[in-house]
């Protein structure tokens, strides 16, 4: 029986792995995953932030990862905040332990107004928005479509 053009399609699909994205934080991470083919952003999980490298490393021995997303925290006047520096460290560590994984940078502005915005848009109740993890997760999801839109429109796809 001859495969059909869908099954040629998914090993291509598959071969360009996922995106993960980052909203570090000192306390918490924010967790977000493209679809195979690097279209789509999901909020997947809040990750504690001194857990986080060893939840990276269970995730990469299940799903092939083609590029890693970092929230990038500019202030108004473009100059970096505060948090920068702990996520620079972060970087750094995660280049060595996962050096075939590359690292990207996204400006970070307003993705906690904008998660707010669309779990209220969403519907989500109150007292799950107030659950910190929630937007922390979410916030991770804009800066990866974020990304995904920059991609697709600067024509650069991995």
């Amino acid at each position: 029986m001859k495969a059909s053009g869908f099954f040629y399609l998914c090993p291509q699909i598959n071969a360009l792995g996922r995106i993960l994205a980052l909203d570090y934080g000192n306390k918490r991470t924010g967790v977000a995953v493209s679809d195979p083919g690097q279209r789509i952003a999901s909020p997947l999980k809040t990750v504690p932030t001194h857990e986080l490298m060893k939840f990276l490393q269970d995730y990469f021995e299940r799903e092939p990862v083609a590029l890693l997303v970092v929230g990038y925290p500019r202030q108004m006047d473009q100059t970096e905040s505060e948090s920068v520096k702990q996520i620079r460290f972060f970087v750094q560590a995660f280049k060595k332990r996962f050096a075939g994984i590359p690292v990207e940078w996204v400006d970070e502005r307003f993705t906690s107004k904008l998660a707010m915005d669309a779990m209220i848009a969403g519907g989500m109740k109150k007292s799950e928005r107030r659950a910190k993890g929630n937007l922390d997760k979410v916030s991770a999801a804009i800066i990866l479509q974020t990304y995904l839109e920059e991609k697709t429109i600067s024509g650069n796809r991995r």
